[in-house]
């Protein structure tokens, strides 16, 4: 067998065997607090309909208006602001699912927008990130010449480390300024943080979503900075396209 065919053989095992693994893991800790947390929701069902005599159909349009009320607690999501932060979502591949289009035209254009959207904000990304790669090649060199070290050039490693710092950094402030303002524990927060900055966008936890905004301006203010951390987020993970080329060809040995 070719050794470029073992190669895909070896990573398609690999990644079935972690996706196994991570099944396993997630079932142990997540699925008896599913089953408790779905025993309470209907003991909970049962005594709220014998209480108030509900029919089965009257708790079906509670139920629908309760659902698609709760991810729009900050108000209407569709206004410049809303939709400014949506289409950066869109863009960034974020995803948190929150707010999403629902007429055929708004549809329509999400996926052509996206299809071309999608392409630009990664070359504008990567594009913002070699031009970070290079002032931090800068700052290292500098460092280096200061603590008269014998290499004085960036090595790959001194540029993963400097990735790994700076992502560090903002996932930690951004935690703390995601917990005081919208009431997140630190870990909660720490976590959006770490799902937004991966692209993984999972929806459980979305800013602006938890507190009613009633002023606008302070309304917007608010989703600019989100706007403005969803996209920083986004060039801190394009800083070095030299070392993913880099992981990549290792990956081919």
């Amino acid at each position: 067998m070719k050794r470029q065919n073992v190669r895909t053989l070896s990573l398609v095992v690999c990644t079935f065997t972690y996706l196994l693994v991570g099944a396993a893991v997630f079932d142990a800790l997540e699925s008896e607090t599913e089953r408790k947390r779905w025993n309470h929701l209907l003991e909970l069902k049962a005594a709220l309909v014998r209480k108030y005599d509900i029919s089965e159909a009257d708790y079906r349009m509670m139920e629908v208006a309760i659902i698609e009320n709760k991810p729009h607690k900050a108000g209407p999501q569709w206004k410049f602001a809303g939709a400014f932060y949506f289409s950066t979502v869109v863009l960034a591949m974020i995803g948190y699912g929150h707010s999403t289009p629902v007429t055929i035209g708004g549809k329509a254009f999400c996926m052509a927008y996206a299809m071309v959207g999608i392409p630009l904000g990664l070359i504008m990304f990567q594009s913002i990130g070699e031009r970070l790669n290079k002032f931090a090649s800068v700052v290292i060199r500098r460092a280096k010449q200061y603590m008269k070290c014998k290499k004085e050039e960036a090595t790959e490693m001194n540029l993963m480390f400097a990735t790994g710092l700076l992502s560090s950094v903002i996932i930690t402030t951004g935690a703390a300024v995601f917990s005081k303002y919208e009431g997140w524990s630190y870990f909660d927060s720490f976590y959006y943080c770490f799902v937004t900055l991966t692209t993984i966008g999972f929806g459980d936890y979305v800013a602006l979503q938890v507190i009613l905004v009633t002023n606008l301006v302070d309304n917007n203010i608010k989703y600019s900075v989100l706007v403005f951390y969803a996209t920083y987020h986004l060039t801190i993970t394009y800083l070095s396209p030299d070392i993913l080329a880099s992981l990549y060809e290792l990956a081919q040995i």
